[in-house]
């Protein structure tokens, strides 16, 4: 089912958020604490995304276990950012496992993540990718269930949708087309963060000058809150909203 998270505030380096803390999104991928019976391990792949000063984001995706790979952890102790989205992946069964399954999906300014399943793959989703462009389904960077919700999201980004909008749009209608989805979507462009609560756990921890949304707090802070199901939630640095999800 995955783990995931999407920082915005003042420069850390990434080792602050995906190595150093106690149930940090490197213990995640042996050990989750809340994985609400979608698996055990999140064992296959990660991917980091964060934001170089203004410029777009870096991606460094992998199909192996986070753990395994001392490239990151070396990659995390020097990098600063004020931005980051990053993710573990628990594939589900019969779903390709390489790299460009992992997420951070991107484009543009944009990073992207799902953490869940959409029940009655591929058929429950025929009639929402007959939507889509050809060259997009065509290009998809993995034949998963999440990089096709990437694909519908930046569908409607790219039509003058408004980040919460795509994704609460995209959300009520493949909950529509797939009943008892997971669907819990994170998205960035390094200044706003839009997640979703659709049938597993979500956790906001907020200051005056940072957020983290986090599939399950990385630590024992008091600051941590857990957000309800079927919620919508806007971020920034400074500010966060929690909705209910938009009417189907």
């Amino acid at each position: 089912m995955c783990r995931h998270l999407v920082y915005l505030g003042p420069p850390v380096t990434l080792a602050e958020l995906l190595f150093e803390p106690a149930y940090a999104l490197v213990r995640q991928s042996w050990a989750p604490r809340d994985m609400r019976g979608g698996g055990t391990i999140n064992a296959d792949g990660f991917g980091v995304g964060w934001y170089p000063d203004d410029g777009p984001p870096v991606r460094y995706r992998r199909a192996q276990p986070i753990w395994s790979d001392p490239t990151i952890a070396e990659l995390a102790a020097v990098t600063r950012t004020g931005a980051v989205l990053a993710a573990v992946r628990s594939a589900t069964v019969g779903m390709a496992v390489l790299d460009g399954a992992a997420a951070p999906f991107a484009e543009g300014r944009w990073l992207f993540s799902h953490n869940g399943v959409i029940r009655g793959w591929p058929d429950s989703m025929v009639p929402l990718a007959a939507g889509l462009p050809v060259r997009d389904l065509l290009t998809l960077d993995a034949a998963t269930d999440s990089a096709l919700l990437w694909a519908l999201v930046r569908h409607r980004l790219r039509a003058g949708d408004d980040p919460a909008e795509a994704i609460g749009r995209t959300v009520v209608e493949v909950a529509a087309a797939a009943p008892g989805s997971r669907l819990n979507l994170l998205l960035t462009d390094g200044r706003w963060a839009v997640a979703t609560a659709v049938g597993h756990a979500l956790s906001v921890r907020a200051s005056t000058d940072s957020v983290v949304l986090a599939s399950e707090p990385h630590d024992d802070d008091a600051g941590w809150r857990p957000v309800p199901q079927q919620r919508l939630v806007t971020a920034t640095a400074g500010e966060v909203r929690v909705q209910e999800l938009p009417a189907g």
